[in-house]
């Protein structure tokens, strides 16, 4: 009785339903479902895991080397960190602060830091994780510091926002684009089709480098971070949508001829009802897969873009910024933990490309 109850739900179950119920067997994009939204969790509340100011510059905690949080010592469990002391290199004669083991330093949770915004309206100085005393030159630093000084975990937290708000508002503009100007092309073909497929091809011939290395050029120096951020959001986005709207046009055309397009023509609806109304509908979880397959393709361009000296400046921070600093072979022997600026770009792209592969996969829920 309970097989045929469900296989009866199953039967009348819409598209959305059976799109979920098959991206739930598609194991590895479900996982990544989950990952993507633990980065976005971390890009939301990126001031509050922070452990130091990402900001903040100390000439004597240059190139510290990771830091691990001990859980337990001889009295049981006591979460900290060993404070640092300065000694000499006898080889370059400079002053490095190592951890001394004789300085054992107590890490709590919910402690006072640095002030910030929270949510960028509630003004707090509340962090996840914080020393309760310790001297300037003490810290947390999970992966080390920079040249600078400057805790490479916080201005990971930060970077994650910075990059992920950028692919998401990418993405979304070309959304509105793709849809908009791929549903007219597709829906009234013609010489308007002819038309818009023609601007398509322009934009994807544009040889990317140059046109980069020309907008560099063409910001102006003077404008703040704010700004170039929202330039450089427009511009990805629009070169992003082409892709988008040759989907969208392959399947307008594909349903245009439809029984119930048909219908909706006869009893006098727009062309606009046509398009949002009955027929973007019918094909959602298409347009749900592309989206998550371009969302990488955008976070890669201001990675490259950034890493490149062509998209954000410091002192904004983003995966780019970061792996700056990994640019000099000599640098890295040194500091090799500069690198892990690259280990949430890997898994994001990676994330994302699962969730695209599953969510198209699932985007036939009869096939």
């Amino acid at each position: 009785m309970s097989g045929s109850l469900a296989d009866e739900r199953l039967a009348s179950a819409g598209q959305l339903r059976l799109t979920w119920l098959r991206f739930k067997r598609h194991k590895l994009a479900f996982i990544s479902l989950f990952v993507i939204a633990l980065f976005y969790v971390v890009a939301i509340f990126a001031d509050t895991i922070a452990i130091n100011e990402p900001h903040a510059t100390d000439a004597r905690r240059s190139y510290i080397p990771p830091q691990g949080i001990h859980l337990f010592d001889e009295s049981g469990f006591n979460p900290h960190v060993f404070g640092l002391t300065g000694k000499r290199d006898m080889k370059t004669f400079k002053v490095a602060y190592v951890p001394d083991p004789n300085r054992k330093l107590t890490v709590s949770l919910f402690t006072r830091g640095y002030s910030y915004d929270l949510l960028g309206i509630i003004r707090t100085d509340i962090h996840l994780v914080g020393l309760t005393t310790a001297q300037p030159i003490d810290g947390i630093f999970l992966l080390g510091t920079d040249q600078l000084g400057r805790d490479l975990f916080s201005r990971m937290m930060v970077a994650t926002r910075i990059s992920l708000s950028i692919g998401l508002v990418s993405v979304g503009l070309s959304l509105i684009l793709g849809v908009l100007l791929g549903g007219v092309s597709g829906l009234y073909g013609g010489m308007v089709d002819t038309a818009i497929q023609r601007v398509i091809e322009i934009v994807r011939s544009i040889p990317t480098i140059p046109l980069w290395m020309g907008i560099a050029a063409a910001l102006p120096n003077t404008w703040t971070v704010v700004q170039v951020y929202f330039a450089i959001t427009l511009i990805i986005s629009l070169i992003g949508w082409t892709e988008l709207a040759r989907v969208v046009r392959g399947r307008f055309l594909a349903l245009r001829e439809e029984d119930f397009v048909i219908a909706a023509e006869l009893i006098g609806a727009s062309q606009l009802r046509i398009m949002l109304r009955h027929m973007l509908p019918s094909f959602t979880s298409h347009v749900i897969a592309a989206v998550s397959l371009a969302l990488p393709a955008m976070i890669i361009s201001e990675t490259s873009l950034s890493f490149l000296g062509l998209g954000l400046r410091p002192p904004a921070i983003s995966w780019g910024i970061l792996l700056q600093d990994a640019q000099n072979v000599q640098v890295l022997a040194g500091a090799p933990w500069l690198l892990c600026a690259a280990i949430p770009v890997v898994l994001a792209i990676l994330a994302f490309n699962f969730l695209g592969d599953g969510l198209r996969d699932a985007a036939d829920p009869y096939g």
